[in-house]
């Protein structure tokens, strides 16, 4: 990337659009220069439930980052939630046409176009490719082919594709608030650089965002993006439980959440089983007094369901054994107490909470929309394929990946 290139990452939650502008200094690394955020909520476990709420949001984030940078902001990347996109590995061995000169440019570009070649289900559009290895006939991993003298090579690839009707959803929002799509990128793989450590990031990872309405699942086998799902649970889930059962607000329920939060009641010694006041319940005209014991058994009960959603799911995908360990993030439950603890008993895999570089420098709102702008700086090429997938033909589109292929390897 070029010295003052701008890149914009929008993420859509629960509760919330953040928007997130970033530019790249005269060292070549992206500089936050803007974070925006504005409520909505128009997403419901997940699903977009009203669109123009959605977009009137987006339009404020663009409109108050545009004030803060005096810039015309007129597109932006933006994160998909893992239930509405599939990872098909795919890979190609490329005969070199001239093994004397070595493998040239044009064997790279039509070996490319064949990894994308694969059949589309109905109901589904390509939204990315995201090339992981090549492989020289040797055996060689290598980063840049070209000049290689091997007889033939390899390329491994991610190809991403998403819910052709979620897609077109955030094209139409997208629209009425004046932009265009960038790209779309799935969210833990937008929040791995920016999650995982340095040993992490070659490891066999889940990486759980555990967000304020949805639970998003990437799962990483070294370097290749493998599985994401998301499950329509997190922190609200157990806010409304807290208020449920207690009879008190949702605001107060919050706040009993985060200040007495533990995940495991066995945690509580009987000595310290303390009373809490609860000032505000509801049809009350006095206030209640509970042990911190029936707070705890609350919430525990609910994260012992999302975890074993979670392990149910991974085990179905006949991936749970290639699993070394799992990183949690999100606002969801990390603030709970013990929460690692909870996950590792139900998942019976090293569970921790994320520790990752950057991680505790950014505000929780921002986070996952930071990360797209870094993941999006950090890629060979700035361009997904997503944004041309319904408004081009399948020749402008097949020259978009050729144009990317040589950003990739001589960008």
């Amino acid at each position: 990337m070029a010295i003052g290139d701008i890149i914009v990452g929008v993420d859509i939650g629960t509760t919330k659009v953040a928007t997130v502008v970033g530019e790249v200094n005269n060292f070549g690394q992206i500089e936050i220069i803007s974070n925006t955020s504005y409520k909505c909520n128009g997403l419901k476990k997940g699903k977009i439930i009203n669109e123009d709420e959605i977009s009137l949001s987006l339009a404020k984030t663009i409109k108050d980052a545009e004030d803060e940078t005096n810039l015309k902001i007129n597109s932006a990347y933006v994160t998909i939630p893992g239930k509405y996109t599939t990872i098909v590995q795919n890979s190609v061995t490329k005969e070199v046409k001239d093994k004397y000169s070595g493998i040239s440019v044009r064997d790279v570009q039509s070996a490319m176009m064949q990894v994308k070649d694969i059949e589309v289900p109905d109901g589904k559009s390509l939204i990315d490719i995201v090339p992981d290895k090549i492989t020289l006939e040797n055996g060689t991993v290598v980063a840049d082919p070209v000049g290689n003298l091997s007889s033939s090579f390899t390329i491994s690839a991610q190809v991403i594709l998403a819910e052709k009707d979620y897609v077109r959803q955030l094209n139409t929002i997208f629209k009425r608030a004046g932009l265009e799509i960038d790209g779309i990128v799935p969210i833990t793989l937008a929040e791995r650089n920016l999650i995982l450590d340095n040993n992490e990031m070659h490891d066999n990872i889940m990486l759980l965002d555990i967000g304020a309405g949805n639970t998003d699942i990437g799962v990483f086998e070294g370097s290749s993006f493998i599985y994401t799902n998301s499950i329509p649970l997190g922190g609200d889930n157990i806010t409304n439980d807290i208020a449920l059962v207690l009879n008190i607000t949702e605001e107060e329920a919050d706040k009993l959440k985060r200040q007495y939060g533990l995940a495991l009641k066995s945690y509580i010694d009987s000595d310290k089983d303390n009373d809490i006041i609860l000032n505000t319940c509801k049809n009350e005209s006095k206030s209640k007094i509970i042990k911190s014991s029936e707070l705890i058994e609350i919430i525990e009960a609910r994260i012992e369901e999302i975890f074993s959603i979670i392990n149910k799911d991974i085990t179905n995908q006949g991936i749970k054994s290639k699993i070394n360990n799992v990183i949690l993030t999100g606002q969801g439950i990390v603030n709970i107490n013990k929460s690692d603890v909870a996950g590792k008993i139900n998942l019976n895999i090293p569970v921790k909470i994320s520790t990752g570089r950057a991680i505790s420098t950014v505000k929780p709102i921002y986070r996952t929309s930071y990360a797209l702008v870094r993941y999006i700086a950090s890629r060979p090429f700035t361009k997904t394929v997503s944004s041309s997938i319904d408004t081009q033909s399948d020749e402008s589109f097949f020259k978009n990946i050729i144009e990317r292929i040589k950003e990739f390897f001589y960008s």
